[in-house]
């Protein structure tokens, strides 16, 4: 049994996966609506916070059953805050020492990766194999505030990055174009909400970059288009047409993630394709992918959404999936590389 920890930002996590029946428990400690008096997450802020909170957590594993049961640990080594990152990895090297136990580094994008296939484990474990080998091939998107990737994995388990955004993150953008509209922090469900009483078609925004971009994302030029819009309308106009807005602003980010889904797909054999990460709880945005995905005889699986955001028994699976190729836990789990992205 494996006990994970996680802490790239500002959700302090812990979780307990048994590779026999899936995931024993998990304890989540989020602090969004900290970060939402500032508009987004302070760095300082989430380190205090997870100083404060993995004690408490910790005792409420203890507490719990699988507790004497767990033979390793395992611990987010980046990309990600770094300063909330040494936060985890010193309380899961701490864990590890005091009960002897071997403790390795996962990378927190491959475990975004794996997400989706925990469901696929939990109803099946002891068939596990067998069914990774039936969805293998498998097409991958991670869409959150901080990435855009598009990624494959294949029958060999190897994770291979086909595309990633050029600027802003897909979430980012959401957010920013949430802040513009004078909406609050998380903006994208913020966003959502509103895009339920609005026209999709009632503004246009860009897509994208153009041909030139292949399969990598743009999203820098669709929140300078919303800047442009909102400064030319007087205020009332802006409050009256939110939704129209946001419904608009929101169908340029999906078809632009479902487009370059859909050209990946045309491009390999898949069998499977994922979505995972934190925007992949925009029910437009699961729904566009699933499509492209039954339109090319491919099975979608998308994360659950207690691990689209942040989590620890992300962290746990993908230590397990990963066994053989896990990197053990050294310091230099700090030193973040941004363009290794998997």
């Amino acid at each position: 049994m494996i006990l994970a920890f996680e802490s790239s930002c500002d959700e302090s996590a812990l979780a307990v996966f048994d590779p026999a029946s899936g995931v024993a428990c998990e304890w989540v400690h989020s602090q969004v609506d900290l970060h939402a008096e500032h508009g987004g997450v302070v760095p300082d802020i989430a380190t205090r916070e997870h100083l404060r909170h993995f004690a408490p957590l910790l005792e409420r594993a203890k507490g719990d059953a699988s507790w004497p049961r767990i033979t390793s640990v395992s611990v987010t080594r980046g990309p990600g805050l770094a300063a909330c990152l040494a936060v985890g990895m010193a309380a899961a090297k701490a864990v590890a020492r005091a009960r002897r136990l071997p403790v390795s580094g996962v990378n927190h994008l491959r475990a975004h990766a794996w997400s989706p296939f925990i469901p696929v484990h939990a109803r099946a474990p002891g068939a596990f194999e067998e069914a990774l080998g039936s969805l293998l091939p498998h097409l991958g998107l991670i869409v959150s505030g901080g990435n855009t990737i598009l990624f494959s994995i294949s029958a060999n388990r190897g994770v291979e990055r086909i595309s990633a955004t050029r600027d802003d993150a897909a979430g980012e953008a959401l957010d920013k174009g949430a802040k513009l509209l004078g909406m609050g922090y998380p903006g994208g469900p913020a966003i959502e909400r509103l895009a339920k009483a609005g026209r999709a078609d009632a503004f246009e925004f860009p897509r994208g970059i153009g041909r030139d971009a292949g399969l990598d994302f743009s999203f820098s030029g669709l929140k300078t288009s919303l800047r442009y819009r909102v400064q030319a309308m007087p205020e009332p106009e802006v409050r009256a047409s939110l939704p129209d807005l946001c419904a608009s602003y929101q169908a340029a980010v999906v078809d632009a993630l479902a487009a370059r889904t859909g050209s990946a797909l045309a491009l390999g054999d898949y069998r499977s394709v994922g979505l995972s990460g934190g925007v992949a709880n925009n029910a437009g945005l699961r729904a566009a992918i699933e499509s492209r995905a039954a339109e090319a005889g491919a099975r979608f699986l998308c994360a659950e959404p207690r691990h689209t955001g942040d989590n620890a028994a992300m962290i746990a699976f993908a230590a397990w999936v990963d066994a053989a190729e896990a990197a053990p836990f050294s310091g230099s789990g700090l030193r973040i590389d941004p363009a290794a992205y998997l």
